[in-house]
């Protein structure tokens, strides 16, 4: 099948972006979605999904540190960062932001060089830059020597890397002065808390200025206590701020992503996955700026036990929202595409199966397992996956 000319996918079920429906067929022509509705699927240029496939918009991950055997933060290049959405991609992700950790000012240079070539490469979004900015006393496992307050030559990379695409900023409000908020969310940059020990009123202060996102949710962060709600309690009480959450039952306990649930709801909470570079390989352990981090089951860590991001895709986190939080497909997807769209302000052009949305889709079987994914109407397994 020519992907190129248009298309139609048949469909048994369907998420919109909104709710679940029952037979559709999905019209996409020149990457978009042109129609979405019932009629003839006998033509040739239909796509017949299998019997128990469901259609879904395409995931979007905004935290995604590595994959097929690649850390961003080793091979901040071009062909880094293809590899890196490539492996995503085969999960189900169609659109994410490739993260780099807390580094070398020149590493940051080395994105920043190649950025606006990166943002081109289909499913990049733009870029997560998660530090250096942090607080030391909440560091997890990035490198303590190399958390700092950003130079000049810092913040020259950052801008150059954050005005491709749409890109997020991670920073430690307590660490900065409030101009450099004020700087990033000026230049339409995202900037969320993450790696933080503020106070809860700090994170109301900098959500005032302009911050709208919380980084790994309960992770790395100052916690909710009786006197001091810290950043945990300042994001489920702030209904302005988006969170993101590692949902693999490993990072957070099944009764505290409930409960983030019932403070957030699907439309401020965001499935992530944290993902480092073990992921698309048979490989059990990398290195980290020097450290082995090694993978025991689904747990990653590094020396002393350290939790070093997580194996996980976003595929498997909508299915762990399922089965851990008891929530509906529905719920999980919206968590997993239309919300972080929304972060992103991207709502009216990705997160949903509507005439003239872009056609990034994923189709996967009942048990979670992808089928295939569509990236502006170009699929990746092409036309062998009918049934």
């Amino acid at each position: 099948m020519d992907y190129s000319n248009p298309f139609t996918i048949a469909a048994r079920q369907l998420f919109d972006g909104t709710s679940m429906r029952g037979p559709s067929l999905i019209t996409v022509s020149k990457g978009l979605i042109e129609s979405v509705g019932q009629g003839d699927a006998s033509s040739p240029a239909t796509i017949a999904l299998p019997a128990d496939a469901i259609l879904a918009p395409g995931l979007i991950d905004i935290q995604i540190n590595g994959g097929g055997g690649v850390l961003l933060n080793d091979e901040p290049t071009e062909e880094g960062v293809r590899r890196i959405v490539e492996a995503h991609r085969r999960t189900g992700t169609t659109g994410c932001l490739p993260t780099l950790i807390t580094d070398r000012t020149e590493v940051m240079e080395r994105l920043a060089a190649v950025a606006l070539a990166s943002v081109q490469i289909p499913g990049v979004l733009g870029f997560h830059l998660e530090g250096p900015a942090l607080n030391k006393a909440r560091k997890g496992i990035h490198l303590e020597s190399e958390i700092r307050s950003p130079s000049r030559r810092d913040l020259a990379a950052m801008h150059s890397i954050s005005k491709c695409g749409r890109s997020l900023v991670t920073l430690a409000p307590e660490c900065v002065p409030e101009s450099l908020i004020d700087n990033f969310t000026h230049a339409g940059v995202r900037v969320a808390a993450g790696h933080s020990d503020a106070t809860a009123i700090q994170i109301t202060q900098a959500a005032d200025r302009g911050l709208t996102g919380i980084t790994h949710l309960f992770n790395a962060m100052s916690q909710l206590t009786a006197r001091e709600p810290g950043v945990v309690g300042a994001a489920l009480d702030d209904e302005r701020l988006f969170a993101g959450i590692i949902c693999d039952g490993i990072h957070v306990d099944p009764a505290s992503l409930r409960v983030a649930m019932r403070c957030k709801g699907r439309d401020r909470l965001m499935l992530i996955t944290d993902a480092m570079p073990l992921i698309g390989t048979d490989q059990q352990h990398f290195l980290l700026q020097g450290r082995r981090i090694t993978l025991q089951g689904d747990r990653l860590t590094g020396p002393g036990g350290t939790l070093a991001g997580a194996h996980l895709t976003m595929m498997k986190a909508v299915r762990n929202a399922v089965t851990l939080l008891g929530l509906s497909i529905a719920d999980a997807l919206t968590m997993a595409s239309r919300t972080p769209a929304t972060f992103l302000g991207l709502e009216t052009v990705l997160g949903a199966i509507a005439p003239g949305y872009r056609a990034d889709l994923v189709a996967f079987h009942s048990n979670f397992e992808v089928i295939d994914t569509w990236v502006a109407g170009t699929s990746l397994a092409g036309p062998n996956i009918i049934d």
